[in-house]
This record gives structure tokens, C-alpha cells and sequence, in this order.
């Protein structure tokens, strides 16, 4: 979801980066040893549960794919945290 939600938003113009995202986030990810996490059917059923606190889709998306799979987000937005997720920043 951040690898898509980065793209878009680079297209868009929204999001400057030194490299194209197809090569920036890779590179980033290994770097910081992050491990990719699919979009799962579960994690995407689960969104139609969550309260309409958040309404950027891709942030409800890493809300779902948090709380199915026991993880936390990375994210300083306060509504994000509104949720029952873990949250750290």
C-alpha cells in the first residue's frame, strides 16, 4: 500500500523524490531492512468494517492490513491513532 500510495502520489507531482519511486523504494526498503506486505483479502474485507474516522484510502488500508496482521503503523497523523491499531512515530 506505501509503494502504491508513493507512486500515485509522485505522479500526481504531490511527492518530489531524487529517483522514480519503481527504483527509490526498493532501494529504501533494503536499505532499512522493511519486508514487503502483500494487500491480502482479509486486510481488504476489513475495511469495509472501520469507522469513517479516516477517508485517505490508502491510510485505511494500512489501518486494515495493521490490525490483521498484529503490526504497527510508522505514522505521525493523529486520526490514524483513533483507530484500534498499534501506533509509533
Amino acid at each position: 500500500m506505501s509503494a502504491w500510495e508513493i507512486s500515485v502520489k509522485h505522479a500526481l507531482g504531490k511527492l518530489p523524490l531524487p529517483r522514480p519511486p519503481r527504483v527509490l523504494v526498493p532501494e529504501q526498503r533494503t536499505l532499512h531492512g522493511i519486508e514487503r506486505l502483500a494487500l491480502d483479502e482479509e486486510s481488504a474485507l476489513l475495511e469495509a468494517t472501520l469507522p469513517p474516522l479516516h477517508t485517505d484510502p490508502f491510510d485505511r488500508m494500512l489501518i486494515c492490513q495493521a490490525l490483521s496482521q498484529g503490526l504497527t503503523l510508522l505514522t505521525p497523523d493523529p486520526q490514524i491513532a483513533r483507530y484500534p491499531v498499534l501506533v509509533a512515530w
